[in-house]
């Protein structure tokens, strides 16, 4: 296939929803951050900028790159995830409530987020390697260990959010795969049996989050955030306050609200029409994406379009959900919009390699 008829291929409407969402988020931030005085919170705008042009610029080069050739060195791609996620063990630096995420490069990153994108491209390679085996238990097994290890490793970070990404990654891939009813039920059973241990190993602040959602008064100081959420979307009506003077942001109330609760702004500032636009336009992403799963050359392709539409989609569930007292707190940012430099980048990364599947897909009539 020539370059041309490659780049003919090119999902506009998809890069061109993404950057709207990306520009909107930068807005959002922006608003949120308005008269900080700390220098972390003054430097969110200016560092998601700089994430958005480089993500800009990874989509194009991704899409340029065959995925096929990112497939082929998986066995690398997935060593370097687990090299990361023991440097976090290693030489982390600790963030809010202790958290080990990040490591200091000359800028922090967080190895998680660039895990979700390594497991996609190993995990989807990995099964379009044995994509006739599905029927074996062994087969499914292997690519549960393919999983378990990384997600092991961001677990004790601790980071529950991004481990439940990994596994819902994993579950949608293997799915997509063609994995047989009789496993479904096998491994259902297995995490009923694992989720009790599970919970006796999260440190603290994660099962108070937990009894918090479910009992408000057994933490009334952890529940304010919660109560600040929904007066926020509430208060902000059909049409909301207007963009940067919302009483709920402009105050104060809503604390982390240019990250965990950016949603609760937007519903604030924009009302619900706001919020529905906001989702729609998700929708669209996802939409897009899907599409290119159908029309993919290859299994290959199929997984890691799956892939990303599953982490794009889980995490925007989780983080309205939360934001609309429907789920407990995360901490798992909004795609695209929340302010978090390399969250930002690697979703613009997944973005280019379902470009990559799609200008190399099929020929279509579409």
């Amino acid at each position: 296939m020539d370059n041309a008829g490659v780049w003919r291929r090119f999902d506009i409407v998809l890069l061109a929803v993404t950057m709207f969402l990306v520009i909107f988020g930068i807005m959002m931030i922006a608003s949120a951050t308005q008269d900080a005085i700390d220098d972390d919170i003054i430097s969110r705008v200016p560092d998601q900028i700089n994430f958005a042009i480089i993500g800009f610029i990874a989509i194009i080069v991704f899409a340029a790159i065959d995925y096929r050739l990112l497939g082929g060195i998986s066995p690398w791609l997935y060593g370097l995830m687990i090299v990361l996620l023991v440097m976090v063990r290693v030489f982390g630096v600790e963030g809010a409530g202790g958290a080990q995420r990040w490591i200091n490069v000359g800028i922090r990153i967080q190895p998680s987020e660039i895990g979700k994108i390594l497991l996609i491209i190993t995990l989807s390679q990995h099964l379009a390697e044995r994509y006739q085996a599905l029927d074996r238990i062994a087969t499914v097994f292997r690519a549960l260990v393919h999983v378990t290890i990384p997600a092991a490793l961001i677990f004790i970070q601790p980071d529950l959010g991004t481990t439940i990404v990994f596994l819902v990654i994993w579950s949608v891939i293997i799915w997509s795969a063609g994995l047989r009813l009789r496993h479904i039920a096998a491994f259902a059973a297995v995490i009923i049996i694992v989720l009790p241990f599970v919970y006796t190993r999260l440190p603290g602040y994660q099962t108070r989050r937990i009894t918090t959602f479910i009992n408000p008064g057994s933490d009334p100081d952890a529940a304010y955030n919660i109560d600040q959420a929904r007066i926020s979307i509430g208060s902000g009506g059909i049409f909301g306050k207007g963009y940067a003077v919302g009483p709920q942001n402009t105050g104060r109330f809503l604390r982390v609200r240019h990250t965990d609760f950016i949603f609760s702004v937007i519903a604030h500032e924009f009302g619900m029409v706001g919020g529905v636009v906001l989702l729609a336009l998700f929708a669209l992403v996802l939409a897009r994406i899907l599409k290119g799963a159908r029309e993919a050359s290859d299994p290959l392709g199929s997984m890691i379009c799956y892939g990303v539409a599953a982490m794009i989609f889980f995490q925007t569930a989780v983080s309205i959900g939360m934001n609309l007292n429907l789920l407990p707190v995360t901490g798992l940012t909004l795609p695209f919009v929340s302010s978090g430099g390399t969250s930002l980048l690697f979703s613009m990364v997944g973005i280019g390699l379902v470009q990559s599947v799609i200008v190399r897909r099929r020929r279509l009539n579409v």
